[in-house]
């Protein structure tokens, strides 16, 4: 059975940082795709950054430059390292990993930007 499980949101103010974990479980592996989405109420959920399965990493624009994906296959854990937070970064934040057959996403965490 595959588990996805985020940790490390929460309030930070603007200009600060927070770094997002997530740990995976079973039939889950680095060659496949794996990443950060986003989702505010009423918008589509957008990609921040991801693992593609050609070994590149994609960033949305807006991020480039703040945001840094990493993993560590050791532990099954993906991180999101989040620099000058803005309050457009508020969202729901979710964990996608995928196998040769299906995707997972984890249950969203949420990231407020306020003063």
């Amino acid at each position: 059975q595959v588990q996805v499980v985020e940790s490390g949101g929460g309030l930070v103010q603007p200009g600060g940082s927070l770094r997002l974990s997530c740990v995976t479980s079973g039939n889950i592996f680095s060659i496949y795709p794996m990443g950060w989405y986003r989702q505010v109420p009423g918008k589509r959920r957008e990609l921040v950054a991801l693992f593609a399965d050609d070994g590149s990493i994609n960033y949305l624009v807006s991020v480039k430059g703040r945001f840094t994906i990493s993993r560590d296959s050791a532990t099954n854990t993906m991180y999101l390292q989040m620099n000058s937070l803005q309050p457009e970064d508020t969202a729901v934040y979710y964990c996608y990993a995928s196998n040769a057959k299906y995707g997972y996403w984890g249950q969203g965490i949420q990231v407020t930007v306020s003063s």
